[in-house]
């Protein structure tokens, strides 16, 4: 099996997200490495399906931001990848701010096998005919075509997005840099994207082990006299 730029085959270190969406209901599943690792090989089936879900998967963006992205956006006037890619204000949900993530090699590489057609209104993943955007709805589409042939279940497009910033978490990245990535109102927002490991839970669970109370040992001693013998004890 190919490699995909960082996500190197190797046993899972994300724990198994039992709350997944199942009928589309429920929270988007957070996917492991080998499940990246197939999407990517052998689900996504052309450069632009699969730089759209990089894309996402590198940005921790969402999937509006994604498919309204311009190419202005990723690549200079001469056809360069810039360092940072930008999530215009207007794409953003809430329409909070602008953002700018920097480009991982990891990105760069799909990017630089995209060659995305030149409409007249300059979106990087233009929609049917070039005209306007790649919808939502069809990145959708694209994304669960690409989990069914590879046997995914419980992922939607927001799965990627889970994916990015859990996984940032567990690095120990502070929530609020992590905030400044997702572009979420608040924190709180972001503490529910986030999943716990069950490894994390049954370490949380193993530091309190110390705390368990030793009963104190009865300590004797004998108190011996001319005339009688005094047994005490301590404690």
């Amino acid at each position: 099996m190919k490699e995909i730029p960082g996500f190197p085959v190797k046993i899972n270190t994300l724990g198994v997200d039992t709350n997944v969406k199942i009928d589309r209901h429920g929270k988007a599943k957070v996917l492991t490495q080998p499940e990246i690792q197939r999407l990517f090989t052998e689900g996504l089936t052309t450069a632009r399906d699969r730089t759209l879900c990089a894309v996402m998967l590198y940005t921790g963006c969402r999937v509006n931001e994604a498919v309204t992205l311009k190419i202005a956006d990723v690549y200079d006037k001469k056809g360069r990848i810039r360092p940072e890619l930008i999530l215009r204000k207007s794409n953003t949900k809430g329409k909070l701010a602008t953002r700018t993530i920097p480009v991982l090699d990891d990105l760069r590489h799909f990017l630089e096998q995209y060659n995305p057609p030149t409409t007249s209104e300059g979106f990087l993943f233009p929609g049917r005919w070039g005209r306007g955007h790649l919808h939502s709805d069809s990145a959708s589409i694209i994304f669960r075509e690409g989990c069914q042939q590879v046997d995914i279940e419980g992922a939607s497009t927001h799965s990627f997005r889970r994916t990015a910033l859990t996984l940032m978490s567990n690095a120990g990245i502070p929530l609020r840099v992590i905030q400044e990535i997702s572009g979420h109102r608040n924190l709180e927002q972001l503490q529910n994207y986030l999943e716990v490991e069950t490894s994390q839970v049954r370490g949380a669970i193993a530091s309190l082990s110390m705390l368990t109370p030793v009963a104190a040992e009865s300590h004797t001693t004998l108190d011996i006299s001319s005339t009688s013998i005094n047994v005490k004890t301590d404690g």
